[in-house]
């Protein structure tokens, strides 16, 4: 019966792929896309104000929702320090990811490698929340700062609007620093892999035809790995935008979209602002990877 099987899927491929495919594309079609569109439909309804129902019908005022100034503050931070992040992790990560792809040794990439990702071998939790006692008041960096004689410029920091806070550990600031070490890894990896694929004879023939170092790198080693930063950057700022538990842990009372989403599905059971609020990074990222497809960012990862 098993030859029989099996002979019968050789001459159909067609069932065999069905065979294959079927159970990994059912569970995305259910789970992934179907919870995607429940999102999507719950975003075209209403809450009740009156009588904190649902009202399942059909509008746009949800949507028109977004647009008020609290809830529009609450999108742009959001996309705000995702871009920030983004683009402060590309400036780190790109000396790194050239030096491991084209000046270190294989032992010495072996143990850069291991270092960039050590971290990801440990839990996402103790990791913000080791930042946390790292940023806190009592915390390493207060120490150095206040060893150094720096306490009144970093209190002249904290206290600067909308980036300031009663400390580095909740502040848009040290947000912003957690957010930078926790995706990290995931700009370098994606650069460092793009440059290696840049042949190295393109380089040789630059320096031949008599460009320096400098110009080499700003014309051809750049250009080429450019899909890789792209590349990097889907990863940085699509977890940024969508991230809970860091502006949780360690922001202020400003909101970011994840916790507007969480307080408004959880604490005012305004189900329908809650999934209009979670379209608004979908439709975001939709743009975005259109927008780095076309630089051929997908190349690289």
């Amino acid at each position: 019966m098993l030859q029989k099987a099996s002979t019968y899927l050789y001459q159909h491929p067609k069932v065999s792929l069905a065979l294959l495919l079927g159970p990994p594309l059912g569970y995305m079609l259910v789970v992934y896309f179907g919870s995607l569109l429940a999102l999507l439909v719950n975003s075209f309804y209403r809450l009740d104000t009156f009588t904190g129902l649902i009202v399942r019908e059909f509008t746009l005022s949800t949507y028109a929702k977004l647009f008020q100034k609290a809830n529009f503050d609450i999108i742009v931070r959001t996309v705000s320090m995702a871009a920030a992040v983004t683009l402060t992790d590309a400036i780190f990560a790109f000396p790194l990811a050239y030096y491991m792809a084209k000046r270190a040794s294989k032992k010495t990439k072996s143990f850069l490698f291991l270092g960039v990702m050590l971290p990801l071998w440990s839990s996402y939790l103790v990791r913000v929340y080791a930042w946390k006692l790292i940023l806190a008041k009592e915390g390493i960096v207060s120490w150095f700062i206040r060893l150094f004689g720096l306490q009144g410029a970093l209190d002249q920091l904290l206290a600067l609007p909308g980036i300031g806070g009663s400390s580095l550990a909740l502040s848009p600031i040290g947000v912003f620093l957690v957010f930078c070490y926790i995706w990290m890894p995931y700009m370098i990896l994606p650069i460092n892999a793009a440059l290696e694929r840049v042949p190295r004879n393109f380089e040789e023939a630059s320096a031949d035809l008599g460009a320096n170092a400098l110009l080499t790198f700003a014309k051809i080693t750049l250009p080429l790995a450019l899909p890789g930063v792209i590349a990097g950057s889907i990863f940085t700022f699509s977890l940024t935008l969508g991230d809970f538990i860091v502006p949780l842990s360690l922001g202020n009372s400003k909101f970011f979209i994840g916790q507007a989403v969480y307080s408004h599905q959880g604490t005012s059971g305004n189900i329908p602002l809650a999934a209009a609020f979670t379209m608004a990074p979908v439709l975001i990222m939709v743009i975005y990877l259109l927008v780095a497809r076309k630089l051929g960012a997908f190349d690289a990862l």
